[in-house]
């Protein structure tokens, strides 16, 4: 008996939206995008923020923690008072490589949200500095596990020394000028500003080159150098740590970026190895053999590389088990490919996860903002479906006999006790 794919769904593509994409003189890369009727602006900056020097760690944990809080014409509670006369929703977060300031502001106040942020941006004001005995920090404690496990993951697979893998040195000082360092990062060259909202993308651009075109400096250099190796070193790593409560696992195998050809099927191998509830490896570790409580699978993409990476949390002592099935998990996955089924339930997950990623005018910005500072078009995300429709059966299978082999796959555990089991079948100790 033949058995062949469900009918694969049509495309659903999320709205095309208008959007315009200019680098202003002094370098500020600016995405804008009109979404008609929209009741409010959503702005991001995006500013390189990677921790690639260690001596300004704590200084930039403090710059971060401060900015947008005061200027030298507008003291905190005028600040705050703006903000809230505009209606407006001023944040920051801080990722591995990037510093993201994020504005919610009704859409007729646009003009004023933006007029705020290059006070904020051009005119910074961070107090006097503290006392040298609050400057000074204090060594800090040990990274937990799931830290040292990934730092070790990442040093074997791809090499160091790099940013992403060295152990922080705990010790350092705060005691640096805000301001110089204000100066130095908070710069537009490098950085990317997108505006999602209601108004014509030609009067938005006005308003941002009218309030910005001031804002000059840059590049900081924050940005996170490409690890020692391209493709991780296939392997097998068990830490040993008598005080961890439970049993982890991540691996690292090759991947491609996106919008790189073989991504989109990568992708969909990816879905069905541990990207969804009914994924192989939920269904193997959580349902058939109990010994995981968190499944995931997912590609990681930055500027350091990009990889494939497995990451379970089960009881404590379970780790050698964990490494054992997800590497015949991937054995399988990778001699025979996906069947239909499985193939037709990850289209239908992937081409949800591009109308979910977009469900909110908040999500919508934030995703927008990422794949411009990332280096992919505005509209990437959605094209997608039209390039989910093209991929087969037989790419998928293929992606997964290329990318999932465990030949090429670094395993690494850390659990309460020491591993004496040998490597799985197809890795190297």
């Amino acid at each position: 008996m033949t058995v062949t794919s469900p009918t694969r769904p049509a495309p659903r593509r999320p709205a095309a939206r208008d959007t315009f994409r200019t680098t202003l003189p002094n370098g500020l890369d600016t995405a804008l995008v009109h979404v008609p009727g929209a009741p409010l602006a959503e702005l991001r900056l995006v500013l390189p923020y990677a921790r690639t020097e260690p001596g300004l760690r704590p200084a930039q944990d403090l710059l971060a923690a401060r900015l947008g809080t005061a200027t030298t014409v507008r003291d905190r509670q005028a600040v705050a008072d703006r903000a809230a006369d505009l209606g407006a929703e001023f944040s920051t977060v801080v990722t591995a490589e990037q510093l993201v300031l994020s504005v919610s502001v009704p859409g007729e106040e646009l003009p004023g949200a933006l007029e705020l942020l290059a006070d904020l941006l051009l005119r910074p004001s961070y107090g006097p500095p503290p006392p040298p005995a609050l400057t000074a920090t204090a060594p800090q404690p040990p990274p937990g596990p799931r830290t040292r496990l990934r730092r070790a993951q990442l040093r074997r697979a791809f090499g160091g020394p790099h940013p992403l893998v060295d152990d922080d040195p705990g010790t350092g000082t705060a005691e640096v000028d805000l301001l110089a360092l204000h100066s130095r990062v908070i710069v537009p060259r490098g950085a990317v500003l997108l505006v999602l909202g209601g108004e014509s993308t030609e009067r938005v651009l006005a308003r941002v080159r009218e309030e910005l075109d001031a804002w000059s400096g840059g590049p900081s250099g924050l940005v996170l150098p490409p690890f020692p190796r391209s493709e991780p070193a296939p392997g097998r790593l068990a830490l040993h740590d008598p005080s961890t409560d439970q049993a982890l696992l991540l691996t690292a195998g090759p991947a491609v970026p996106a919008p790189d050809p073989g991504h989109t099927a990568l992708h969909l191998a990816q879905v069905v190895l541990g990207g969804h509830a009914s994924s192989r490896l939920t269904r193997r570790l959580r349902e058939r053999h109990g010994l995981a409580y968190a499944v995931d699978a997912r590609i990681r993409q930055n500027r350091a590389g990009c990889w494939l990476e497995i990451d379970c949390a089960g009881a404590p002592g379970t780790g050698q088990r964990l490494a054992e099935e997800v590497t015949a998990c991937l054995a399988e996955l990778a001699e025979a490919g996906p069947t239909p089924r499985e193939a037709y339930r990850a289209r239908r997950y992937a081409a949800g996860f591009t109308r979910f990623a977009l469900a909110t005018r908040a999500e919508e910005a934030s995703a927008l903002a990422g794949f411009a500072a990332g280096g992919l078009d505005l509209d990437w995300l959605t094209r997608y479906p039209d390039a989910l429709a093209e991929v087969t059966d037989a790419h998928i299978a293929q992606a997964s006999a290329h990318f999932l082999a465990p030949a090429r796959t670094f395993v690494a555990t850390l659990d309460h006790t020491a591993d004496p089991a040998p490597a799985p079948e197809g890795l190297t100790p």
